[in-house]
């Protein structure tokens, strides 16, 4: 589990904070949350889930997040080895730290879920390149080498209509 800071806003001199929260299970299904934790309470604003949540998981949710937000932001402590200088969570690897790269699947699962990131961050205005790429944590290249292949196994449109 991934714990890192989002944005941070101050309000009557109380801060209010956002956190992304990223699960990654052994079989390859991954959630990730967006909480809000202020002075007062800690709220999850968004979830997304691969596969989706049943209602049961929904409701556990709160206990499987609890625990590593509070140790993160509850006492007002960062936890000390969880990030990158960037605030991105890293893995030690043989050359030293690096980027933990999320669980992404191969072949036609992959592609399609290059697709849906990439159509989410359309339909939200944001880049979809970056989104890809921050889902994958993959490069500019690589990410968009997957859009390309998404595109070539039909689940974007075509770049250019050709005439």
């Amino acid at each position: 589990m991934s714990v890192w800071p989002a944005w941070e806003v101050r309000e009557d001199g109380e801060p209010t904070s956002w956190y992304t929260v990223r699960l990654a299970f052994p079989d390859e299904a991954c959630v990730e949350v967006l909480a809000v934790v202020s002075a007062r309470s800690v709220s999850v604003e968004d979830v997304r889930a691969r596969p989706a949540l049943s209602l049961d998981d929904l409701t556990a949710l709160a206990e499987w997040i609890e625990e590593p937000l509070f140790e993160r932001c509850g006492s007002g402590r960062e936890s000390p080895s969880a990030d990158g200088p960037d605030g991105r969570p890293v893995a030690a690897g043989a050359s030293g730290a690096r980027r933990a790269r999320p669980v992404w699947p191969r072949g036609t699962e992959g592609r399609r879920l290059v697709a849906e990131e990439y159509r989410a961050a359309q339909a939200q205005g944001g880049d979809p390149v970056l989104a890809v790429m921050w889902a994958t944590g993959h490069s500019r290249r690589r990410s968009l080498r997957m859009i390309a292949q998404a595109r070539d196994a039909g689940f974007l449109t075509p770049r250019h209509a050709r005439r």
